[in-house]
């Protein structure tokens, strides 16, 4: 197994474990947190969101992406067969996933952190951000998988 690939499962692993944080979100936590009255569904995600920007989640979500990069930009110098996949799966990684938490669910959180009334804005707040999150879910599953193929 050359540098390429070794790296390539690297940020297979890591992407998937981004992606797995984010499957969690969506398939069991909003759900626990939308059963809580709204003032409270809204305070639990308040203090989560504000726990999430700590070295642990931060260190898997963008060092995950660094490996994604770095295995394409190896790939690519090296002129692996598999550089398309890899790009292709650094790609799907940045915009789908680091893009949109940048974009979408970054302000989402800040948005209900900054509100008057987040039991008010908790109803509209819900579905857009497990919306987007199902984006990043599917995206990371994407680069995951483009990774294993860049890997062979």
């Amino acid at each position: 197994m050359n540098a390429t690939s070794l790296l390539a499962l690297a940020a297979a692993v890591t992407t998937a474990l981004t992606g797995g944080v984010l499957l969690a979100f969506s398939a069991f936590v909003m759900t626990g947190l939308r059963a809580l009255p709204p003032a409270d569904g809204a305070a639990a995600m308040r203090a989560i969101n504000r726990a999430a920007v700590r070295p642990p989640f931060m260190t898997v979500l963008f060092g995950s992406l660094v490996l994604a990069v770095v295995t394409a930009t190896v790939a690519l110098v090296t002129g692996a067969s598999t550089a398309v996949l890899a790009v292709a799966a650094a790609a799907a990684h940045l915009l789908g996933c680091v893009g949109v938490t940048a974009a979408a669910n970054v302000p989402l959180n800040n948005g209900l952190e900054a509100a008057l009334d987040p039991a008010t804005q908790w109803r509209s707040y819900v579905p857009q951000w497990l919306a987007w999150n199902h984006v990043r879910v599917l995206a990371c599953a994407v680069a995951a998988t483009l990774l294993v193929l860049a890997a062979r």
